[in-house]
């Protein structure tokens, strides 16, 4: 499962409609920020972080798949096996969840 959308419309309860696309907004444009830093030569510095960051953002917006792929990511960095993080699996996991939360988030709105 990509997206948890049961997630997705606990938070829109939670927040109200209103507010809701604003939060929106506001996920997808700092995740896309932090998933630059994950395509610069220096992002080991702070690999763990950055996953950790990724990881929290992923899961209050039901991200589920992406938020599994930080968490292991995560804990590798933590334990410093950085060779074993498939940066290029969870770049692509966040373009594919996006697409797939994008294309259902009207459902969402309009419930």
């Amino acid at each position: 499962m990509m997206i948890d959308w049961g997630r997705v419309q606990d938070l829109r309860d939670e927040i109200g409609a209103d507010a809701f696309a604003e939060v929106v907004e506001l996920f997808l444009d700092e995740v896309d920020t932090e998933i630059g830093k994950l395509r610069l030569p220096d992002a080991g510095a702070n690999l763990e972080a950055l996953l950790h960051f990724l990881k929290g953002s992923a899961l209050n917006l039901g991200f589920a798949a992406f938020a599994d792929l930080c968490h292991r990511g995560e804990r590798a960095a933590a334990t410093g096996q950085h060779a074993g993080i498939d940066l290029d699996a969870v770049l692509e996991c966040y373009t594919r969840s996006k697409s797939e939360f994008i294309a259902g988030l009207a459902q969402v709105i309009a419930a």
